[in-house]
């Protein structure tokens, strides 16, 4: 959000002040007609004039009557349908389907070839091999020899792959900085796994689509096609271990019910204690969203790390993790260790948790980070877990001495688990990892597999390792893994997993099928994960800051209630988490214009399963116009003479063709591959048929604006001043069509139209904002605004108008049209019209350049367009002039509505002790420093951590402010349609100050004339600021 950030004490004394103010400082006086010294008449002649022009100038140059005259032209001739919502979810679903098993079928060939090449080979411990090493590649020595593992290794840009420099004919072999490039474990799987180069291009022939594809091996080294170069960091480190991150984990191990006991006896003080929360710490890294867990402290005594959690289990989620991680510095060491409590405590949780039907209902285990056990503790596993050994025992011995080894070793034998000895903290990691192995083993001797899949998340740590120049930063993705086991007759038994492969998915792709034009202006497709966790919506806010690259904390679980909030019973999102097939209906609140501005509207929405997947897709159609489409026909001749013309251009997110298919496709613009679609010239490119056909209809009936704006534009009569800069259309195909009335150069705002002004354009998931705000306007009025942002965009003013189809509720909403002016010319139409009067003799006895009136210009969500102070442009009304705000509040001229933000970040001081804040979710609120590293262990291991954002390190920086996710109320304002004048007066210390209101005329604005004899500086401001909600649980 990018307002500024309140405490909750400083908006009660806020509200406390604003409710003594009203009481006691000021007393409303109605005042029925026109107020002394503003007559009501003159200010409506003003309003009248004024809108008038801007009428007459904005459909003038904008062209909308005669575009209005040319869809009429064709009423008779086209069908207006209704949307069929549950037609149109299932048949997005098919597609996501089919997508989805193209990528599992690409890895099922990729472990089909690697468990054959595993069968094949016969480990060699002497074998020498050299291969790629991502991180040698291309590089020489002092004497320009290439490097051990280096050679010259073919590199060439590609678009495909985010412009990095790749090779199509070979993968690269990444190896953990910590381990030994030519260990011969690593030497010979390595040299097996070549066989994967050819699957790795034969996959890639075969669907174009696929991006990154890989293997991760159990041994640790990481195969990636197509090969790029790897970059360490500024210290040659390059830490990524495959085996951390969350596709392998999830691929690897079935979901688990975990309980971690941790020694807290006094016997662990120290560097024993360091390493034991080190331990627990890696061990929550390895648990993903479909995993459950707890941890117990124990010495004479089981004390729950979190007491609030006592006996039960909570699900493994960040928000959780970083909770619990908390919580651990916490521990201190003292006492005796009562294992055998804390033992029978550990087996009492997963067993009443699993009778119950809660958890993953699949696996579970008890990790035991201790530094000895003093006995076998038998008479406890006799009692919970013999002779069914349904809970693992793994016990980790913290420190070098191994006194009690044999009873720790004995206790993972007895209950099918393992043992390993953690002796300093770089041990930690490899021996945690080691019971993942472990606890695949089931899976393997069933050879299972199991196709998972991942909840969205970015990629940042290849992003950054490949030192990607890709402006738009690293994307949402999620990846589809497959485990490989050994099939070797000698080990089927013993469970040997071998590695994960995988491939990543970019949400942009799924974005790319979604059928955009059926869904109309507000409507949107959106899919969640079975933890109801969301995969693509177009609430979703996962980055923030200057250029929106850097993420949040818990950007990759936002919950679907917390974007469609108004859904207070979670009927929707239970309902897809149940992957069932329904609809639903309510009314919602959206925002839009960075959360500034609010459209109220009725959804209804349909939604089904993805199958074969963990996916639930919605699609939400809002009431109205939004539930209608309706189908043209012209001549594909006359359609595509229209649509090659220079100031044509279609959605560059929408897909018409589908140019991604074949690798000689992709260099086509769309409007090319729908050519030679058409005449073709190119039978097998995929294009929708529908929405061609209807764009060639757009194409044809906007035609004759070209010829009309070029006219204006060679006439030199015309816009003489060049205040009237461009004029554009949209239709609800995602055919645009621009005119510029000047030279590029010196456009006021050089941004709008363009890919940097992402809510000014038509993309993936939503109209453009001036489309969507002018479809909600009564017909014929145009909308006008000053975009928010820089000062650029504060200097011009934009104006749009809906075109409808037919004159009923009904009508589609064909196309929106609209002109950009310089703000200066706007207002000077302003003060000119606000000169005026009645007079005979052309005296007027007030005019908005007395000094006696002040005059203001605001819009129907009541920001500010013209004020004689230029700085306070773009400003909330009531900022500037609380005291005729609050007043309009409480006459219903304008209304207040409350919404809610629950993806907000607050600003919170580093090192603050504050312990209050909290939020519905009890443990989303966690320091920044522990979240950015929990965040970067667990999604993208540590080589992410070492490249995060100077900027975010300096923050953490004592007395330095950061960001941490909060929920936040805040409010909007909208003006009543049915006021379209009112008077009134506000006696601020016994000063009567008077205003007047009105309506400026086929537009959504409005004048504000308000006397200046009286000082009312010290009422309120009303503000927009959020304020952040602070539960009490």
């Amino acid at each position: 959000m990018p307002w500024n950030w309140r405490m909750l004490s400083s908006h009660v004394c806020y509200a406390s002040f604003l409710l003594f103010w009203i009481t006691v400082g000021t007393s409303v006086v109605d005042v029925m007609g026109s107020q002394q010294g503003i007559p009501l008449s003159v200010v409506k002649l003003w309003a009248s004039a004024f809108g008038g022009e801007m009428k007459s100038i904005s459909a003038k140059y904008s062209g909308s009557q005669l575009l209005q005259k040319k869809y009429k032209e064709f009423e008779k001739s086209v069908r207006v349908e209704e949307i069929d919502g549950m037609k149109v979810v299932k048949n997005l679903s098919k597609k996501m389907e089919e997508m989805f098993r193209m990528k599992a079928e690409a890895m099922r060939r990729l472990v089909e070839a690697a468990e054959e090449a595993h069968l094949q080979h016969e480990e060699n411990p002497e074998l020498q091999y050299e291969y790629f090493n991502a991180v040698l590649i291309n590089e020489v020595d002092e004497e320009g020899n290439n490097v051990e593992l280096g050679g010259e290794f073919i590199l060439e840009p590609n678009e495909h792959f985010n412009n990095l420099s790749v090779n199509l004919s070979l993968s690269v072999v990444q190896v953990p900085t910590n381990m030994y490039n030519k260990d011969p474990a690593i030497v010979n799987g390595v040299y097996w796994s070549e066989a994967l180069n050819k699957v790795f291009v034969d996959n890639y022939e075969k669907d174009p689509s696929l991006i990154w594809q890989y293997f991760g091996s159990a041994k640790g080294f990481f195969r990636q096609y197509p090969g790029v170069k790897w970059h360490p960091d500024e210290h040659g480190v390059i830490a990524f271990d495959c085996r951390n991150r969350k596709w392998y984990i999830q691929a690897a191990t079935s979901p688990k019910d975990v309980v971690i006991l941790v020694d807290v006896s006094g016997s662990m003080k120290g560097l024993r204690l360091t390493i034991a929360r080190q331990t627990v710490s890696s061990i929550l890294d390895t648990l993903g969203d479909d995993d459950f867990f707890n941890i117990i402290a124990y010495n004479q005594e089981i004390h729950y790390v979190e007491p609030c959690l006592n006996g039960t289990l909570v699900r493994a989620d960040k928000n959780n993790k970083a909770h619990f991680r908390e919580h651990l510095d916490k521990l201190f060491a003292k006492g005796i260790g009562l294992l055998g409590d804390a033992l029978t405590e550990a087996f009492s949780i997963l067993n009443e948790f699993n009778q119950t039907g809660h958890g993953s209902v699949c696996s579970q285990a008890i990790m035991l980070v201790t530094d000895g056990a003093t006995q076998m503790y038998d008479d406890v596993f006799a009692k919970f877990n013999w002779p069914d050994r349904k809970v693992r025992i793994f016990p980790y011995l913290i420190g070098r001495e191994s006194a009690f080894a044999d009873n720790m070793k004995w206790m993972a034998c007895a209950n099918k688990g393992y043992f390993s000895q953690i002796s300093t903290l770089a041990d930690v990691q490899e021996n945690v990892m080691r019971y993942l192995h472990v606890m695949s083993r089931p899976k393997v001797i069933d050879h299972e597999h199991d196709t998972v899949w991942t909840e969205a998340y970015v990629d940042s740590t290849l992003f950054e390792a490949h030192k990607s120049r890709n402006k738009k930063g690293p994307s949402l993705m999620t990846t589809v893994a497959m485990p490989v086991f050994s099939t070797k007759n000698e080990t089927k038994n013993q469970g040997i997993l071998l590695g994960v492969v995988g491939t990543d998915i970019p949400l942009q792709e799924l974005m790319k099928i979604i059928p955009k034009h059926l869904l109309g202006i507000h409507g949107y497709a959106f899919a969640i994960t079975n933890n109801g966790y969301i995969l693509t919506h177009p609430d979703l806010r996962p980055l923030y800051q200057e250029g929106q690259k850097r993420r949040k904390p818990n950007y990759n679980s936002v919950d679907l209630s917390e974007v469609e909030w108004e859904d207070k019973d979670d009927f929707l999102r239970n309902a897809m988490v149940n992957r069932k097939t329904g609809t639903f209906s309510m009314e919602v609140k959206k925002t839009v214009d960075k959360g500034k501005r609010l459209l109220k509207m009725h959804n209804d929405y349909y939604y089904t399963e993805v199958k074969g997947t963990p996916f639930s897709v919605g699609v939400a159609l809002s009431r109205g116009h939004g539930k209608y489409f309706f189908r043209g026909n012209v001549s594909v001749e006359a359609g595509l003479h229209d649509l090659e013309q220079p100031d044509v251009a279609l959605a560059d997110e929408w897909t018409y063709c589908n140019t991604g298919d074949h690798h000689q496709h992709r260099s086509l613009s769309q409007i090319q591959a729908i050519k030679l679609y058409l005449t073709g010239r190119k039978p097998h490119i995929k294009c929708d048929r529908e929405l061609i056909q209807e764009v060639l209809f757009d194409a044809v009936v906007t035609a004759p604006l070209e010829a009309y704006w070029t006219g204006l534009a060679l006439n030199k009569s015309e816009n003489s001043d060049k205040g009237v800069e461009i004029a554009y259309l949209g239709t609800r195909t995602g055919l645009s069509r621009t005119n510029l009335f000047v030279v590029p150069e010196h456009l006021s705002n050089q941004d709008f139209l363009t890919a940097e002004d992402k809510e000014g354009v038509f993309n993936a998931d939503h109209f453009p904002l001036w489309y969507k705000r002018a479809a909600e306007q009564v017909p014929g009025t145009f909308v006008y605004s000053i975009p928010f942002g820089g000062n650029e965009n504060k200097s011009v003013v934009l104006a749009s108008t809906a075109i409808q189809l037919l004159d009923d509720r009904k009508s589609p909403i064909v196309a929106s049209v609209g002109i950009q002016m310089k703000l200066d010319f706007f207002q000077r139409k302003f003060w000119t019209a606000s000169r005026q009067c009645a007079a005979l003799d052309g005296k007027c006895t007030i005019s908005c350049d007395n000094e006696d009136i002040q005059c203001y210009l605001i819009d129907n969500n009541a920001f500010i367009l013209v004020t004689e102070d230029y700085s306070q442009t773009g400003l909330f009304f009531g900022e500037v002039e609380g005291a005729v705000m609050n007043k309009l509040l409480l006459m219903g001229s304008f209304k207040r509505i409350n919404l809610y933000d629950y993806q907000a970040l607050c600003k919170e001081y580093a090192g603050s002790s504050d312990s209050a804040r909290s939020l519905s979710h009890p443990f989303s609120i966690v320091k920044w420093l522990l979240t950015e590293l929990i965040f970067f262990l667990l999604e993208f291991n540590l080589y992410s951590w070492w490249h995060v954002d100077l900027s975010v390190k300096a923050q953490s920086s004592r007395g330095k402010t950061m960001m941490v996710p909060c929920d936040t109320e805040y409010p909007a304002f909208v003006s009543e349609r049915t006021i379209k004048e009112t008077t009134g007066s506000i006696d601020c210390d016994g000063c009567v100050r008077s205003f007047v209101i009105q309506q400026i005329p086929s537009s959504n604005l409005f004048m504000v004339v308000v006397d200046n004899k009286c000082d009312c500086s010290s009422a309120p401001v009303v503000s927009m600021d959020p304020i952040e909600i602070m539960y009490i649980l």
